[in-house]
């Protein structure tokens, strides 16, 4: 009778959705100011700042959905006359820019003040 060895499921640190995740979201970078003592909040507050330098990579990456759903949209809406799938390219513009500018207000606030 022979024993072999059993795989341990784990989320690993590599797994597809992590990484897709980690590519377009910035908020696993930055610590919480809201906890801890006061030393720990201006701790976390100093290295948030330092941080920052990496929003405008994410900025770049959610400009460059903004401009990519919005060409497809006008794409179906106005060569193949698909309207409802330009719809959703539409909707996915703006939530993308609503990230963008969530995305520039976050590093002015960490910049200015």
């Amino acid at each position: 009778m022979s024993v072999l060895p059993q795989r341990i499921s784990e989320p690993s640190e590599c797994a597809l959705r992590v990484l897709v995740y980690r590519y377009f979201f910035f908020d696993w970078l930055f610590r919480d100011v809201n906890a801890g003592s006061s030393l720990e909040r201006a701790a976390a507050w100093r290295f948030n700042q330092e941080m920052r330098r990496y929003l405008p990579i994410y900025l770049r990456r959610w400009t460059i959905v903004v401009v990519f759903s919005y060409a497809v949209g006008a794409l179906f809406e106005n060569w193949l006359a698909l309207a409802n799938a330009a719809a959703f390219f539409y909707f996915v513009t703006s939530i993308s820019l609503a990230m963008a500018m969530l995305i520039v207000r976050s590093w002015l606030g960490l910049r200015f003040s």
